[in-house]
This record gives C-alpha cells, structure tokens and sequence, in this order.
C-alpha cells in the first residue's frame, strides 16, 4: 500500500493479533442498514413513509454521527419496522442488491488498510451495530475473517419478532473483541481497531493501537485528549477499480442464497408488487395525493426525534 497509511502498520507474527473496524462511516461511507432502505421498499417490506424517514435518518447520520439517545431512538424504530419481516427474502434482497449499494461507498483507504492487515498476518473483524443480515455479506465482500453484528430474533415463522437478540453497541463491542481475544489467542496489546464514533471509545479502550477514523466531534475530542492518531478517509471507490492484487473473497453464501433461492425471490417480489398494484391500492393511491403530502409533512415534523 503507497501513501501515509502504509506507515500505520507494522509486520508482526507471533503473537496473534487483530484489526477490529467498525463498518459505518469507518470502511462505508454510510449507513449500512439505511443504505438498503430503497431496496427494502421496492422488495415490498417498507412502506414511502418508511424510506423518507430513514433517509432523514441517512442524513442526520452522515451530517454529524449520532449520539447514544440518537443511536437509541433509532434502534427502537429500525426493530419495530422489521417486526414481521421474512428473514430468508431479507437475505436475498441483500443479496441482489449488494454491489450495486456497497461496493461504490467502501472508503479506499479503509481497503487499503485492511488488505496491510491481511498482509502482516492479523484477522481482520468487523464489529457493527447494524444487523447480521447486512453486515456478513458485506464482511465476506470485504474479505473480513470474522463478523460482530446485531442479531435479531427469528420467530417459527421465519420471519423477525421485532426482539433484540444481541445488540453490538457501546460497551458490548468491547466485550466481544475481549471474548474473541480470549478464543482465538489475540494479544489485546498489539490489536488495533479503528472507529467514528464516541460510542466506540470502549472498543478503542482494548486494544494497543486505537485509531479515531472521520470521528465524530466527541470522539475527535476523546482522541486528542488521549493522544489517539486520526485518520480521514474520503476516497470511496469500488473494489474492482483499486489495484489489481486485490481480489475479492469467494461468496458461497451469496451464491448459494441466488442460486437455491432465486424461485422464492421472484415469487416474493412479484408478489408484493402485485398487492402493490392490486385495485384497492390504487384506488388509494389515487385518492391519496393530498393525504401524502400531510403524511410527508407529519413525517418530516417527527424526523427531528428519530
């Protein structure tokens, strides 16, 4: 890897270590869950309602990070909006849509660093506050040994109750990289691991090597206070774009998810793009253009609280 970045790591083998990232606005340059809002819509799990506040949600976010009552809020409202949601069509919407949503907002730099990390012999762990169902494939994308993420309960149905299983925030980010530590013989002192966020300064706590990546202005202040270098990242590019060593990792569960799944995709999309245009809902389409815009407009006044 060229250029200041090279400089940040150093070749060490034994004993093991890890680079722990987390994903939104440290590897993306957005929002992981929020960015597959429009997918979801067009797949028939969100209503417009949904998408307008969740780009709100995409804005507020990458206008100054969100802080613990914000990341709550939000949270609460992403987990009722997914009650009910089949998992299986969940997955295979994240599927289809993946490189086309992902792959264009991964920062170089962040690549770069990783593919070092790769190099000098540590695994490379994303840890994300977002749900497993977005952040493993996005890993297995980036090439990432392991994934933390959020999981959500699955119901018999197949489908998300609207419960939080395990919530990979805060102080819990810290213990799972402590616990894979322990399980996989990481030496803490020589790890590293980067964040925006001033709720990952517990993460950043655990290991030898912290990094502060875009952060936030309470991590920035954090940082400096405790003498933690910062990085920019501001080159978001594809993968296939960047030098020619890099390659992408096999994606047997991508592929297996198309390949076994692709009947009950179509049968899924089609399906809700029929009830979309069945007669009742275009009948209420048609007699809803003012009764949107009031919508929009309430919508708008409860942005402000997500």
């Amino acid at each position: 890897m060229a250029g200041t970045y090279a400089l940040l790591v150093e070749n060490h083998s034994l004993p093991r270590a890890a680079a722990f990232f987390d994903l939104d606005k440290t590897v993306i340059a957005k929002s992981s869950t929020l960015t597959f809002s429009k997918s979801f819509y067009q797949g028939g799990l969100i209503n417009r309602r949904a998408v307008l506040r969740t780009a709100y949600a995409q804005f507020v976010f990458l206008a100054g990070g969100a802080d613990h009552d914000q990341m709550e809020r939000m949270r609460q409202y992403l987990s009722a909006l997914c009650k009910g949601w089949n998992v299986q069509l969940v997955k295979e919407i994240v599927a289809e849509t993946l490189h086309d949503l992902i792959d264009p907002i991964i920062y170089d730099e962040a690549a770069s660093l990783i593919e070092e990390h790769h190099t000098a012999g540590r695994d490379v762990v994303i840890v994300s506050t977002s749900g497993a169902e977005v952040v493993e494939p996005i890993g297995e994308l980036l090439g990432a040994d392991r994934v933390v993420a959020t999981r959500m309960v699955v119901g018999d149905d197949g489908c998300f109750t609207g419960e939080v299983e395990y919530y990979a925030y805060g102080p819990t980010k810290a213990e799972a990289v402590k616990e894979l530590a322990a399980s996989e013989g990481y030496d803490l002192d020589r790890c590293y691991a980067y964040s925006d966020s001033i709720t990952d300064v517990p993460m950043l706590s655990s290991v030898g090597h912290p990094y502060a990546v875009n952060p936030d202005r309470a991590l920035r202040r954090e940082a400096v206070s405790r003498g933690w270098p910062v990085l920019v990242f501001n080159r978001p590019v594809r993968l296939k774009q960047r030098i020619p060593a890099f390659s992408l990792p096999p994606r047997p569960a991508l592929v297996a998810a198309a390949a076994v799944g692709a009947a009950a995709a179509t049968a899924g999309l089609v399906w809700y793009a029929s009830r979309r245009r069945s007669a009742a809902a275009a009948a209420a389409e048609s007699a809803a253009a003012g009764v949107v815009d009031r919508v929009i407009d309430r919508a708008a006044e409860r942005f402000a609280r997500i």
